[in-house]
């Protein structure tokens, strides 16, 4: 039962819940969950243990990718009306890699207040541990299921000076680690960080070479749910790769041209210096 008056304006309650030990679950959240009106979950099934353990009592309503429009706009009506309305996902802060966008921004558009119940976040909590810079990161979410693809992602990262940060999936893991490597290269810094809060949570530290041949080497570094995080480029990484594509690219224009040519149009294509160029051209 709700202990807000009638009259009562009604409110969107995003809510973090653990993402695996359970004593995670703050005080003010219980508190949040006991005495909403409705809360919209995930996958009622899952956190109906949650909720009965704490004594929320409130009806609980699937809110999923699939339903999640038409679910939202009979959430805003019930708070329009007055409703206390908390949402929650299976595991951590709602909307990261989650339902929960949509209900947000239409509460918002309804004028419904929309207020935050923080919490566990699963890459917050692995780059707070993995030992990489953290004054600058870039959540990316679940990395592409095929290889090419994963390989597109990260070769548009490449040159990203942000420590990044990826979800995985326990039967690609060790797939994606040396997609990680082929594109990234075998010195870059990378931290594991798997089944974060539970039992058997393990942090692996060291370059993405050393961290994909220890997970590729022990089947059970490849069980439970995987936070992925790859530091970002140096200054110093970003120049060299950019030199070695100029100087590929002056090598394939002089199979065409003249030396002299091809370093002049590759130093006007990429930025480099037309004399480094051809110093590589007449060197080779």
């Amino acid at each position: 039962m709700s202990s807000h008056a009638p009259h009562e304006a009604g409110c969107l309650y995003v809510v973090a819940t653990p993402i695996g030990h359970r004593d995670d679950l703050s005080a003010r959240a219980i508190a949040t969950l006991k005495r909403a009106d409705r809360i919209a979950c995930e996958d009622t099934r899952h956190s109906a243990p949650l909720l009965a353990s704490i004594g929320a009592s409130a009806p609980a309503v699937a809110l999923h990718e699939h339903n999640e429009a038409q679910a939202s706009a009979k959430l805003v009506e019930r708070m329009l009306g007055g409703e206390q309305i908390a949402l929650i996902s299976d595991a951590g802060t709602p909307l990261v890699s989650d339902p929960g966008y949509r209900l947000v921004q239409a509460a918002i558009a309804a004028g419904v207040r929309v207020v935050p119940i923080p919490g566990p976040s699963a890459p917050i909590a692995a780059l707070s541990v993995s030992g990489l810079p953290s004054d600058r990161f870039s959540f990316e979410g679940f990395l592409p299921v095929k290889s090419g693809a994963r390989r597109e992602v990260f070769t548009r990262l490449v040159e990203a000076t942000q420590t990044l940060i990826f979800f995985e999936a326990k039967h690609r893991i060790v797939e994606s680690l040396a997609d990680a490597v082929a594109v990234f290269g075998t010195e870059r810094r990378a931290a594991i960080a798997r089944e974060l809060t539970k039992l058997h949570e393990t942090i692996l530290r060291g370059t993405l070479t050393d961290v994909q041949a220890r997970v590729a080497a022990d089947p059970e570094q490849q069980l439970g749910e995987f936070v992925v995080l790859i530091a970002g480029a140096s200054r110093e990484d970003v120049e060299a790769r950019r030199g070695r594509e100029a100087i590929e690219l002056a090598k394939r224009l002089a199979t065409e041209l003249p030396a002299s040519r091809a370093a002049k149009l590759a130093a006007e294509i990429s930025g480099a210096s037309k004399n480094l160029l051809y110093r590589a051209l007449t060197d080779a």
